[in-house]
């Protein structure tokens, strides 16, 4: 008989493997949808990942992927500091909104004026809004021990009504002809989060990226809070006991992964997207998730795995426009790479043995 048998200690070697073979696993089983609905499994691969980076117009795409991994990294920075402490933001989506809803706000109520520190004002009202979001599950869990993964879950859909809201209401364009949306922040120089080099897709949400990695390598590897951090997802009696505040930390890790939320979708409203409207939410804070966890929760592993993931955006538009693959398919590649890596993840603490099992 097949069965689970615990390891004495987690297996370092998986622990490592586990994402190579999730990523492997992925191209397999995505290979098979995609000849499943009819099409090519290699050229369909091969499109996603090799066109974005050696293709005809590799010139145009390779700039995308700091413009979408930037704030996939910047996202998942934030998240892993609260999974590591076994605090579950999955809302991210929602300080997102927020965030861009705050910034891009204070942005607006300024226009036409010029001033080197409207933008400035945007950023921080950017990681306000994404803050005060993620401290609505941060108080209630500490007041009232509500379950955080829920209520950040559910204020998600709290922020997309916002942003429908503020896009038809009062962000609107009144220039706009009635139709939903602000402004244009890219034609409003003082709020514009353009390239700082030209044609690189390098913008401040790249260096905020930047800066949260190592701000967070920092304080895992050298700070007594990232000590709290680990001990506290590892064994969290021994954290009480060696004195660390459950509620402090509840606190700080929501907060910070909110703020970074929130500046992310300051810097995307400001920058590529350049404008708050109904569908301005891609779906990044749950995407970061995936990278968080294809990262193994490690800054330098979350850098690799939102530029991984960056490409399967990218890919992912090149094979709807060229072989006609449903964006839906996309999305469940996408969400199969998260799947084979849970599914795999169980390795690291469980192995396979064969035999009977013994009756005690």
């Amino acid at each position: 008989m097949l069965r689970l048998e615990k390891r004495p200690q987690p297996s370092r070697l998986f622990a490592y493997a586990t994402p190579v073979l999730a990523v492997l696993a992925t191209f397999f089983f995505g290979g098979l949808l995609f000849a499943a609905l009819g099409k090519d499994p290699v050229e369909s691969i091969i499109t996603i990942f090799w066109e974005p980076l050696f293709g005809e117009f590799s010139f145009f795409y390779r700039p995308q992927l700091l413009i979408k991994g930037a704030p996939l990294v910047l996202i998942a920075i934030g998240l892993s500091l609260g999974f590591k402490a076994g605090i579950w933001n999955i809302g991210a989506e929602g300080q997102y909104i927020m965030g861009a809803l705050f910034g891009a706000g204070v942005g607006l109520a300024f226009y036409p004026a010029e001033s080197v520190l409207i933008f400035p004002a945007m950023v921080l009202a950017g990681a306000f809004g994404g803050w005060i979001w993620a401290m609505i599950p941060a108080l209630l869990k500490v007041k009232f021990g509500t379950n955080e993964i829920l209520v950040s879950l559910m204020l998600v859909y709290v922020a997309e009504q916002f942003l429908a809201s503020m896009s038809l209401g009062l962000l609107r364009n009144p220039e706009g002809m009635g139709f939903p949306g602000s402004r244009n922040l890219q034609q409003y120089p003082s709020a514009h989060n353009a390239d700082l080099i030209a044609n690189t897709g390098m913008h401040w949400g790249v260096v905020a990226a930047m800066i949260a990695v190592i701000f967070a390598y920092v304080l895992l590897a050298r700070h007594r809070l990232g000590f709290a951090i680990r001990v506290t997802g590892e064994a969290p009696r021994a954290a009480r006991f060696s004195g660390v505040n459950p509620k402090r930390l509840i606190i700080f890790c929501l907060g910070t992964s909110g703020m970074l939320a929130g500046l992310a979708g300051l810097f995307e409203v400001s920058g590529p997207a350049g404008q708050v409207g109904i569908d301005f939410n891609a779906g990044y804070g749950f995407t970061a998730i995936i990278v968080a966890f294809l990262g193994r929760l490690h800054p330098v592993g979350i850098v690799l795995a939102g530029l991984l993931m960056a490409l399967t955006y990218i890919g992912g538009d090149i094979a709807q426009g060229q072989l006609g693959l449903p964006a839906a398919a996309i999305q469940v590649f996408q969400g199969m790479l998260l799947f084979f890596l849970l599914a795999l993840d169980l390795f690291t603490n469980y192995r396979l043995r064969f035999g009977r099992t013994e009756v005690a």
